[in-house]
């Protein structure tokens, strides 16, 4: 089973987003997604910056995949997301069905991320005759539905499960950081940069809530299903996709290696990552439960 490191979501500084790769090339993951999935208005990493990075890790050995944003909302956007799928050195992840569109007229294979709202056999495989090769579970579905999945879509078809990370839960044609500081969505003044970890959203009574970034929704709690990778092994999975986080990414990224190489139990990666991360911990939706809960690894067998 390999593991991927998704897109960057958060507006970093370019020598953050540097610095960033620079680890990554040495970690212990197998495939890198490159690019803006949120935001075109974010230009401090510009196309042709993330090919310079592609390249970089290409050359560390890692395989890329180019992103495409989530929400097309200008005729800009459109022509860059075309700019994109033209590029034939690496696969493409559609993040929705304009790009799908594209790249299917094309004719090139094409991954899809977990916004584009796959939940059921049949229509995965309509895609496979149109180019796709490999798709990331939505993270709101859990171990029964992709079980159910797995038995009826083509075998050729790759499965990557979202495993580590804030869940990406909705986008919108609001900015919520804009709104937060009583800007207009066109008058930002790119605020995103402030908050290299989202802007917190509490509720009332000073609980997390959900991480504002731009236009996209973010989980408050960290999704973690270390515990459950020999179920996605039984299951058939392919890839394991970890998302980027400001901090110990490449760490998170050795412990679920180590895991899967049976160096080390998921119970002693569990220790390890409790140590690293502050935050709540969830694995809701793997169980059909409220996406926000965690758990337990002997609840979840009973």
């Amino acid at each position: 089973m390999k593991i991927s490191l998704g897109p960057i979501y958060y507006y970093w500084s370019k020598e953050r987003v540097y610095d960033f790769y620079k680890k990554i090339a040495k970690s212990k993951v197998d495939i890198v997604y490159l690019g803006e999935v949120v935001c075109s208005k974010r230009r401090e990493i510009k196309l042709k910056d993330w090919l310079e990075i592609a390249h970089q890790l290409s050359a560390a050995g890692k395989e890329v995949v180019l992103s495409t944003l989530t929400l097309l909302e200008a005729d800009s956007e459109l022509k860059r997301l075309n700019r994109i799928t033209q590029i034939n050195e690496y696969l493409v992840e559609a993040n929705d069905f304009a790009a799908i569109g594209l790249l299917s007229k094309q004719q090139k294979p094409f991954a899809i991320g977990p916004s584009v709202n796959m939940y059921n056999a049949q229509s995965l495989n309509i895609l496979f005759n149109k180019g796709l090769r490999r798709w990331c579970f939505p993270v709101e579905l859990s171990q029964e539905t992709l079980t159910s999945i797995m038995e009826d879509k083509n075998t050729k078809l790759e499965t990557e499960v979202f495993v580590f990370g804030k869940l990406p839960l909705a986008f919108s044609a609001r900015c919520f950081t804009a709104r937060a500081y009583n800007l207009d969505k066109d008058d930002c003044q790119y605020k995103c940069i402030e908050h290299k970890k989202g802007l917190l959203l509490s509720t009332k009574e000073d609980k997390s809530f959900l991480i504002m970034n731009g236009i996209q929704t973010l989980s408050s709690s960290t999704l973690n299903l270390i515990n459950n990778l020999e179920q996605m092994k039984e299951i058939g999975v392919d890839i394991i996709r970890i998302s980027p986080q400001s901090e110990h990414t490449d760490n998170i990224i050795d412990i679920f290696r180590d895991v899967i190489d049976n160096k080390v139990s998921s119970a002693d990666a569990q220790s390890i990552i409790d140590k690293l991360i502050s935050q709540k911990q969830c694995n809701g939706y793997w169980f059909e439960q409220a996406g926000m809960d965690m758990v337990e690894l002997a609840q979840s067998m009973q």
